[in-house]
């Protein structure tokens, strides 16, 4: 057993006071059979380990196939590894105890318990994931984890999200196994004698801070003297900085500090001059005083001035110069991320709206370059509170709300506080009311210039299961988990289609349930009906059903009092996909969703056209090593979405060569990588490219704004192009806003929820505006010469014979200018004078269509 010298009264403030217990501390899942559990024993008593037990469930089971007694006694503020007996050396010497046998893989879920009961867990028991819990660096799966401070985790059967309670670090990474907190070694010995009389020589800040990334001086007993710059009772502590005029001349050290307490009850103020003898930790690498043993009162001060900041900064090294120091930014900034406001009370600012690099570069150096760049470019503001789900999220002021939302793009102006880290990121605490300005507002309907005659938009309706379309079947497997969501989710959904106002509206992640009148895509069609008060939707249904194998699918809709489809409904998929040189086919529909494509006919001009909607394998998705991320940007199966892009290529070329065809939907790649460079060389160009649009965006992730969602038209479709646009309801907003009613508060779900359309998905739906040019039935008009007559004086007779099918008056047209009009077929004497002219073309033609004769040319 290792012991730590983190303090059990510490970890106990710490700990909620209702789970004094035994916690897993940190996890390895790495290499071969590095597998290992820290625990960590936060109370002020020993702990008999016999009473615990670690069980692990399989591939989802609901039943632990491996459960191991602990043994021995665990002292107070002392760790204890369980380890595979199988691991490496390394991690057997740091190992209190060894179990053989397989133990777990990233998608295995563990509990601890004491006598039967969960204390703790990792994973979600009875729940397999694909591969693993979590994301990024903090993932179940070739990844150590280690707890962010005491915790616990006693409902096992809840959704599992390590990032919540977790920090990641690299496989096989055992720096810290059996030393909770990064701390460890022998006892210290006792602090020695301090002088806390006022003004007598100290350890200056900038000499704790140190130049580098952790302080010279941890592990030490110091004292300090400087001014309060602001209290952070939500972080339980303070911060100081250096008296004015007793700074260093170095700027690579930074002139202030957090210091830790313990307790949300501070007993000093914002301008007070204090005396403080303390400890010098790294707390996750954030350089803070703890262990506060002396406070002396010392007058008051006056604060330094803010350092001022601007975004980017020149290195990640400018930050750690200013970490705890009074920070300030002149320049406005940019909210770039709203997806943790609701839980964490944070936004993700920086100057301007920052791009998913392969969205505006190609992928690969360029891509690379650029995301390193956008690191310098960010910064978190936070609600200075380590709270999850606050009752109440201060941005905007007075309170998030449906009804007052904050939007990316919007822009906080004159920020001022001080600058921390934490949770892996630095961030501002602000120490003044925080200033918004809604510089993107909501839109009440897509901005499109031109309507057209045909409106084809895109959606991702986001895991859209209605359960057993009866009114029960909750929870479902990936969309709602009761009735009451479901409720609130499809109102969200059917008031952002109806705002569409679309003629076809392509559909993706929508359950795979067939067309029964249960499925569905039928409760949308009914749905919309009654939102729109247009009966005439309808949904378009192949032969096959349900579409493919996997638990979403694609669908369409469209008005059938606009439209009828031209021709049977296709499908591509693995089985009819074009093949490549090894004979395999191109579009594998095991990780791909089958495509669904159908040709139309507008009703009022005969004009047809096609809609191929798809949704292609997703970059966090599993595809093996073949098919990896390969680090250019362009995420995992990245292969596999450009196969299905050459193979929807050539099947557009087959069938949907003549007429305008669209082929829209979420290809799960952005506009620079090469499914959709390879969707271009086969003829279907990005619109929004087309148009110039090239700053439109429909999805944001981990705040970088792109576009997953695409519309890409052959030819023929751009050359009746109205116009398209992004309808921007979702990406922009919080996801506290959306239907799910987990980590709210009663108050929350009436306050956070409206049943429009802000938020009802995570992507924006996409929308082309076309005018098709009619197409009528051929005409026959024939036009012939009988005779021509000429004078000497150039006065000339033209005697025609014409004759139509066509029932109503024609033009005859005399080198493009109107002569007569003609209502019955027989003939027609032209007579004119004009000596200069020596010949005339001749044309009879039913202006309202356009449909002439063959031109007839007569020579005199």
């Amino acid at each position: 057993m290792k012991k730590t010298i983190l303090a059990a009264s510490v970890a106990m403030l710490l700990a909620p006071t209702a789970y004094a217990e035994l916690f897993i501390s940190e996890y390895v899942e790495g290499s071969g059979n590095n597998k290992a559990l820290e625990f960590y024993n936060p109370t002020d008593s020993s702990l008999n380990l016999a009473d615990y037990r670690i069980n692990v469930f399989f591939n989802g089971s609901s039943s632990a196939s491996v459960s191991v007694a602990l043994n021995g006694e665990l002292a107070p503020g002392a760790t204890y590894v369980f380890a595979s007996a199988s691991a490496a050396e390394e991690l057997l010497l740091l190992a209190d105890q060894t179990v053989g046998g397989g133990l777990w893989n990233g998608d295995d879920a563990i509990t601890l318990t004491k006598n039967d009961v969960v204390v703790d867990s990792i994973g979600q028991v009875g729940f397999r994931p694909s591969g693993s819990w979590g994301s990024g660096s903090i993932t179940t799966a070739n990844d150590t984890l280690r707890r962010a401070a005491v915790s616990y985790d006693t409902n096992p059967f809840d959704t599992f999200e390590p990032a919540d309670q977790w920090l990641g670090f690299a496989q096989d990474d055992f720096s810290d196994i059996g030393l909770f907190n990064g701390e460890g070694g022998d006892p210290i010995d006792p602090d020695p004698e301090f002088d806390l009389s006022c003004g007598a020589p100290y350890t200056p800040i900038h000499q704790i801070q140190g130049s580098g990334d952790a302080s010279p001086l941890v592990g030490q007993a110091l004292v300090v003297e400087a001014v309060v710059t602001q209290t952070l009772p939500g972080l339980q502590g303070f911060t100081i900085q250096s008296l004015p005029g007793t700074e260093d001349n170095d700027p690579m050290t930074s002139e202030g500090i957090f210091v830790y307490t313990g307790s949300a009850n501070l007993t000093v103020a914002t301008g007070q001059r204090v005396r403080l003898q303390a400890n010098v930790a790294e707390f996750f690498t954030m350089t803070q005083l703890t262990g506060i043993a002396a406070n002396v009162d010392c007058g008051t001060s006056a604060l330094p001035a803010a350092a001022a900041l601007t975004l980017p900064v020149p290195d990640m090294a400018n930050w750690e110069a200013h970490e705890g120091m009074l920070v300030s930014f002149a320049q406005p900034l940019t909210v770039n991320d709203t997806f943790t406001l609701g839980r964490f009370g944070e936004l993700t600012l920086a100057s301007g709206r920052r791009y998913t690099p392969t969205q505006v570069v190609a992928p690969g150096a360029e891509a690379i370059a650029l995301a390193e760049a956008q690191q310098l470019n960010r910064i978190i503001l936070d609600d200075n509170s380590t709270v999850q789900n606050p009752a109440l999220v201060p941005y905007p002021v007075p309170g998030l709300s449906a009804a007052n939302p904050v939007r990316g793009g919007d822009s906080v102006v004159g920020l001022t506080g001080t600058l921390h880290y934490s949770f892996n990121e630095y961030r501002i605490m602000p120490n003044a009311p925080v200033t918004i300005l809604a510089d993107n507002p909501r839109s009440l309907s897509p901005a499109l210039q031109a309507d057209g005659n045909v409106k084809v938009a895109s959606f991702n309706v986001l895991n859209y299961f209605n359960g057993n379309g009866l009114g029960g079947g909750f929870p479902t497997s990936r969309g709602a988990d009761s009735a009451l969501e479901f409720e609130r989710q499809r109102a969200k959904i059917l008031a952002a289609m109806a705002g569409l106002d679309a003629t076809v509206i392509g559909l993706m992640e929508l359950e795979n349930d067939g067309f029964a009148s249960t499925s569905a895509i039928a409760d949308l069609v009914v749905g919309l009906r009654e939102a729109t008060g247009q009966m005439d939707w309808q949904f378009v249904q192949p032969e096959v059903s349900p579409i493919g194998t996997d638990e979403i699918s694609v669908g369409l809709l469209y008005r059938a009092d606009l439209l009828v489809p031209a021709e049977a409904t296709r499908i591509l998929d693995s089985a009819n996909s074009a093949l490549d040189g090894s004979g395999q086919p191109l579009f594998d529909d095991s990780r791909n969703r089958p495509m669904l494509a159908q040709r139309f006919r507008l009703l009022e001009n005969n004009a047809e056209f096609a809609v191929m909607v798809n949704h292609l394998k997703s970059k966090g998705s599993g595809c093996g090593s073949a098919d990896g991320d390969t680090g250019d940007g362009q995420g995992n199966c990245n292969l596999s979405r450009t196969r299905a892009a050459e193979a929807i290529g050539i099947f557009a070329e087959q069938h949907f060569a003549d007429i305008p065809a669209l082929v829209i939907g979420d290809l799960n790649a952005y506009a620079k990588e090469d499914p959709i460079t390879t969707l271009a060389a086969a003829g279907y160009y990005n619109v929004f490219e087309v148009l110039g649009k090239t700053d439109s965006y429909g999805y944001v992730f981990q705040g970088l704004v792109g576009s997953l969602d695409h519309a890409l038209l052959n030819q023929h479709a751009l050359d009746v192009l109205a116009d398209a646009a992004k309808w921007n309801i979702n990406a922009d907003e919080p996801i506290a806003l959306d239907y799910n009613t987990e980590f709210k508060t009663e108050q929350q779900l009436f306050d956070y929820y409206a049943p429009d359309a802000y938020r009802s998905s995570d992507h924006d739906p996409v929308i082309v505006a076309l005018q098709l040019a009619p197409v009528y039935p051929p005409l026959d008009i024939n036009l012939e010469l009988i005779r021509v007559n000429r004078s000497r004086s150039g006065a000339t007779l033209v005697q025609l014979r014409w004759s139509s099918d066509a029932e109503q008056a024609l033009t005859l047209y005399r080198d493009d200018t109107p002569v007569t009009t003609l209502s019955r077929p027989g003939r027609y004497n032209d007579q004119f004078k004009n000596p200069a002219v020596n010949s005339a073309t001749y044309r009879l033609c039913l202006d309202s269509t356009a449909q002439c004769s063959a031109p007839l040319v007569v020579n005199f």
